[in-house]
This record gives structure tokens, sequence and C-alpha cells, in this order.
């Protein structure tokens, strides 16, 4: 996996094209949100964002970006818009209009081809 594949995954994201980015997915991924939540497959990673982005419009920015053979480490910016109430939401409850901006810390390990692990941490709030 190059850094274009990277900055097209992270493209494919901001423009919520599920095909699009969890096609960079290991069938069994391990996503871990650190204490906030942790998904196994890259179907439950799929459900969850198509959740999220039914009430969230989630923007990310590489600030950083370290390639090696075997993955990536991203520092990022994250916004998070609400565009639907979620008072429920089990990250945070949101109402439409707020605003949250985050900087996190993102190490993505890779089989070569798709991503087999990737551990996030919230570096942030701004």
């Amino acid at each position: 996996m190059t850094r274009e594949d990277f900055e097209a995954y992270i493209a494919a994201f901001n423009a919520n094209d599920f095909d699009g980015f969890s096609k960079y997915y290991a069938d069994d991924v391990d996503f871990n949100l650190g204490d906030r939540k942790h998904i196994k497959g890259r179907q439950g990673i799929v459900d969850f964002y198509r959740g999220v982005k039914e009430h969230i419009h989630e923007e990310l920015t590489i600030l950083d970006l370290l390639v090696a053979p075997d993955g990536f480490c991203m520092h990022n910016r994250t916004v998070f818009t609400t565009i639907k109430d979620w008072p429920d939401f089990e990250m945070w409850p949101t109402k439409k209009g707020d605003v949250r901006k985050i900087e996190s810390i993102i190490l993505y390990r890779t089989d070569g081809d798709r991503f087999t692990s990737i551990k996030s941490a919230r570096f942030k709030e701004l």
C-alpha cells in the first residue's frame, strides 16, 4: 500500500464512500478507538460508520503521515459536525449544529494491501 493509496482511503472516508474506504480493510481488521470503541471486521466498521455518518459529518485532514513497509502512522485533525441530533450517541451526546475538533494519532498496520489493525488515540481537543 502506497501513500497515494492511503490518501485515496482518507478521501473516500471523507466523501462517505463506504465501498471506497472499506476496500482498504482486511476482512478481519481489528479497529480500536482506545477505551471508546473496539470493532472486529470490515463489515463491523462499515456498520458503525453508516450510523455515525447519518448523524455526523466527519472530515479528516492529514497533518503528518509516516509510511513504513508494514503500515502508516498518521497525525490528523478531525472536525465532527452534527447534522442530526443524537442524544444517545455512545461516544458523546450531540445536537444538530454542534462542532467538535480533535487531533489524533492513528497507527495502521497492513498485510501489504489492506489494513489489518487500526489503533487510534486522541491527541488533543481543539
